[in-house]
This record gives structure tokens, C-alpha cells and sequence, in this order.
């Protein structure tokens, strides 16, 4: 399959439609051939070597793609930055990973300047996108170098960063594969094929999350590698997406349950406005999906949705719209090369339907470890098996359900409670557009439950309503496990790609109190 890489495809058919862009432009595969090429002579230039790192930090834009292609055929490690992030969390990154060259944007100048300033990175390696003072224009990057493909190809890697929900974030490093570039590339396409998509077939790939997030570059880029046109959002927009869905004639993405509970939210009218009957492979994760979401979804778009489980250290399981009709919630079957287990405290093998730590196996070729923290790297396993710390059980026919995050879990008078049980009721509720729900201490129950939501467009907070919201999970739930206290706010404390920042939350109740861990 060493044929199967975007850049033999665009040296094949370099008028095809490589990408859309969020400006509007379109790009063939030989105009982002030839500079993803001149790219890669413009940082050897720059006197990059073998195994270096490029950190960026920037918005969803072709660049970010360009420089994708750029390094997995260059040698290099990639290190997309959380552009949300304040100027020393950014410059802690760019330390870390070692970063020989920045590149950033001008959206957000003031941070990629304060970041800049705590480096050691010289300004003859700051790039930007736009004018960022103290930076050079990326266009620097490729004037007067060729656009021919480069010597000495070797494969580069994306090196991402945990989230740091437990302290300082940790680069995923994976050793960079001994294989060219066209061979490695090749296996980037599996995370799709599994799903049945093709190389080179029909099929368009809409982008609108993160590009920053593991699975949303692997998925962007594995497309790019199929030959698959990808459209490209700055920024996700409910009516916007379905509008390019229908321009396109999109078939497949990437997302996540937010995004799906913001396009349930637009109006019946809006919903029957476009053309979506090109979607094919609509592939989610990241995040847990209530179930009467998905299946509203799933009424929607018919069985075209799939889902997968996994991290940015490895994966997983998926399972098909057609399986979890069957078996609702579940999150799926391991894949092929993975395993799945669960696991007590002490490292023992529950039962098949009793809870435990959720943990997978991956195959060598895919070992990985936290930059610099050994520790950390052998704290989250067993074996050849690792855990992102979820709670979940195998049912008889193999079929994983999650239960929530160990480190989300309320114990309230000696009472294991999830809070995403309690999540996925109060979202279907009618005047509630998110939740979250966490432990804030009590002192006779060690934790009592409290729910944070964000409301509809046009629903007012109060004490009727809190009467309402109560009484909606009372039907649903047993009482034990119902929200004592619910506080309104504007918006919930998540990223761009759907993920939830629950310790802000949550950690200002705990304050003066024994930390949660």
C-alpha cells in the first residue's frame, strides 16, 4: 500500500480538489503539494535535523495541514499547540518539546509574543501567519526554495500533549517510524478503512473541530492521505457545517457529542433546509454521547454514524450504527491489533459486567511515552496494558460500556456515583443546552452532587425552574443520585473539540478542603 499517501496521488492528479479552505480558497493536490514541499527545504534550511521538533500554535487553516504534510515526510516531530492556551502554558510546551522552530498566527499575537519571550527559540525561527511583531512572515519559510519533492525522505510524527487535567501536560512521544514516508502514511488510512472508507473513492471529509486535538489531525490528514478532499471549518458553526455538507456533497467526519447536541438544537426547519444525504461514515468519540442524543441523531441521519473509543496514547474499540442499535451505549468491540480488559485496583480481571479501570492493549508498533516523565509513562499500566483512568464494563458478547472517569466519580455516603449518568439526563432536558456534574464536599456524606448547566437561547434561570429540572430526573434517576444544588452559567468550561475543563468547576469548592485527586 505504499502507493496510498497524499503525495503520490497529487503527483498523479495534481488538479484534483485537495482542500477547502475557511477563507474560501480551494486548493488542488499539486498547489498543496508544491508547498508542503518547499516547506520542507525551507526548515532544512533553517539547519532542522532528524528527529527535531516543529511547535505551532494556530486556528484551522491550510497551514496547518501544509505543515503536516510537510514533517511526516521530512523527519521531523510536529507538536500542535491548544491555541486557547495562555502565553506560559504555551511556553511551557515549546520548552519541553524542545521546539527549534514556532510557528503561530496573528489571531492570537499577545500569546504566541509571551510565550516567544519566556523561549530560548531565536527570532530567526519565529514564523507567523499574518504579522506578529518580533515574528517573520511564514511566506519567509518559502520564498526562494523549490517546490520539488525533498532527498533523504524519512517519516515525521505528531507529538501531542495530554491535557494536563493532573498537573503539568506530557508529549505523547512515539519513536519515529523506520519506514518511509509513503509506507508509514499508508497505516494512517487504517484508522478510516476499519470503518469501510477507501482510498481514493468518493468520499469527503469535513473538518470542524480543532486541528490542535490527536484524532481530529489523524483523521484531516489520514484523509488527505486516501486521496480525499477535506473541507475545512476555522471554527465549528451548526447551520455552517450543513451548509458545506450539502456544497460538498460531504460523507464523512470527525466529531463529537457537543457538536451534536448543537445541530439538535437548531430548528426543524433549519435541520430540513440542506441536502444531507451524501453522509456516509459520520464517526464520533472524544466524549460521552447520552443515548436518547445519539439516537435522536441517528433518526436524523440514519445509520451513518459510528464510534470508536480511545486516547491520544492508543486505542480502542469501535462499533457500528448498527451494533449499538443493538447494544445502546456501548462505545463498541476492540479493533483489530487491540485488546481491552478491566481491571480491579489491584490489577486483576473483573468479571464479564462488573465495573473496573478500563485498560487497552496496543500492538509494539504503536508504544508510545510521556516526554521526559518515565514515571508517568509506567503509573498508568499493567503490563503491556494502559488506562486513561475510565470506569466501564464488557458485557457477555464483548461490548464495552463507560461508566465516567475514575477521577469523576462522586462517592457520596459510601455510594459510587457517575456523574455522566446524571449528565445524559439533565442534556434532555428541554430548557438545558449542557451539563456537568461534580462532588463538592459535604460533611456528614464525604460529597454531595452538584450540577452546572448552561441553558437554551431564550430560558430563564430561577427557582421554578430548578423545581422543574429536579422533578424531570426524579422520574428518571433514583433519588440518591439526584443533584443537590444547581448553578446557571453562560457556558461551560469547554474547548473548542467538545472536551470539558470539569476542574474549573469543580476544584473552587475544594479549596481549604482535602484535594480531590
Amino acid at each position: 500500500m505504499a502507493e496510498t499517501s497524499f503525495w503520490n496521488f497529487a503527483a498523479q492528479d495534481p488538479d484534483k480538489l485537495a482542500l477547502a479552505a475557511p477563507d474560501g480558497k480551494e486548493w488542488t493536490r499539486g498547489e498543496l503539494l508544491a508547498e508542503c514541499n518547499s516547506l520542507v527545504h525551507g526548515l532544512r534550511e533553517l539547519g532542522l535535523q532528524k528527529g527535531d521538533t516543529v511547535a505551532v500554535l494556530m486556528p484551522n487553516c491550510y497551514q496547518m495541514l501544509a505543515i503536516n504534510l510537510a514533517i511526516v515526510q521530512a523527519g521531523f516531530y510536529m507538536v500542535p499547540i491548544n491555541w486557547h492556551l495562555a502565553g506560559p502554558e504555551v511556553a511551557y510546551i515549546l520548552q519541553d518539546s524542545e521546539a527549534k522552530v514556532f510557528i503561530s498566527h496573528a489571531l492570537i499575537a499577545e500569546t504566541a509574543q509571551k510565550a516567544a519571550l519566556e523561549t530560548q527559540i531565536p527570532a530567526s525561527r519565529l514564523f507567523s501567519v499574518g504579522p506578529i511583531p518580533g515574528f517573520q512572515h511564514y511566506t519567509k519559510l518559502l520564498e526562494g526554495q523549490p517546490d520539488t519533492a525533498p532527498e533523504d525522505r524519512s517519516c515525521g510524527v505528531v507529538m501531542n500533549y495530554t491535557s494536563g487535567t493532573t498537573g503539568k501536560p506530557k508529549g505523547v512521544r512515539r519513536p519515529l517510524p523506520p519506514d518511509d514516508p509513503d509506507a508509514a502514511v499508508s497505516r494512517m488510512g487504517f484508522a478510516l478503512m476499519i470503518f469501510g472508507v477507501q482510498p481514493e473513492d468518493d468520499n469527503v471529509h469535513i473538518c470542524g473541530s480543532p486541528l490542535y486535538h490527536t484524532a481530529v489531525m489523524v483523521w484531516a490528514s489520514a484523509s488527505l492521505h486516501l486521496g480525499h478532499p477535506v473541507v475545512l471549518m476555522e471554527k465549528w458553526d451548526s447551520e455552517g457545517f450543513l451548509q458545506l455538507v450539502e456544497k460538498y456533497k460531504v460523507t464523512q467526519s470527525h466529531m463529537v457529542p457537543t457538536q451534536f447536541r448543537r445541530l439538535l438544537l437548531l430548528p426543524e426547519e433549519v435541520r430540513k433546509r440542506y441536502d444531507l444525504s451524501s453522509l456516509r461514515y459520520m464517526i464520533h468519540a472524544a466524549a460521552p454521547c447520552p443515548v436518547p442524543v445519539k439516537q435522536a441523531m441517528l433518526d436524523w441521519w440514519g445509520p451513518c454514524i459510528y464510534e470508536y473509543y480511545a486516547a491520544t496514547e492508543g486505542g480502542g474499540t469501535m462499533v457500528s450504527p448498527q451494533e449499538w442499535l443493538q447494544y445502546p451505549g456501548t462505545v463498541g468491540k476492540a479493533w483489530p491489533t487491540a485488546e481491552v480488559r478491566i481491571l480491579d485496583d489491584d490489577g486483576k480481571e473483573v468479571k464479564t459486567g462488573d465495573q473496573g479501570t478500563v485498560y487497552m492493549k496496543l500492538s509494539e508498533t504503536a508504544s508510545f511515552e510521556y516526554k521526559g516523565d518515565k514515571e508517568k509513562t509506567l503509573k498508568n499500566r499493567v503490563g503491556d496494558f494502559f488506562t486513561v483512568g475510565d470506569v466501564g464494563y464488557l458485557n457477555k458478547e464483548g461490548y464495552l460500556f463507560l461508566c465516567d472517569r475514575k477521577v469523576d466519580m462522586i462517592i457520596s455516603g459510601g455510594a459510587n456515583i457517575y456523574p455522566a449518568e446524571i449528565e445524559s439526563v439533565l442534556i434532555m432536558h428541554p430548557q438545558i443546552a449542557d451539563a456537568a456534574v461534580f462532588g463538592i464536599p459535604h460533611e456528614d456524606w464525604g460529597e454531595e452532587i452538584k450540577a452546572a448547566v448552561e441553558l437554551v437561547e431564550g430560558a430563564s434561570a430561577g427557582d421554578d425552574l430548578t423545581r422543574e429540572i429536579l422533578a424531570f430526573c426524579e422520574e428518571r434517576l433514583a433519588r440518591f443520585k439526584l443533584p443537590r444544588t444547581i448553578d446557571y452559567l453562560d457556558a461551560l468550561p469547554r474547548d473548542p473539540n467538545g472536551k470539558l475543563y470539569k476542574r474549573r468547576l469543580r476544584d473552587p469548592y475544594w479549596e481549604g478542603h482535602q484535594a480531590k485527586i
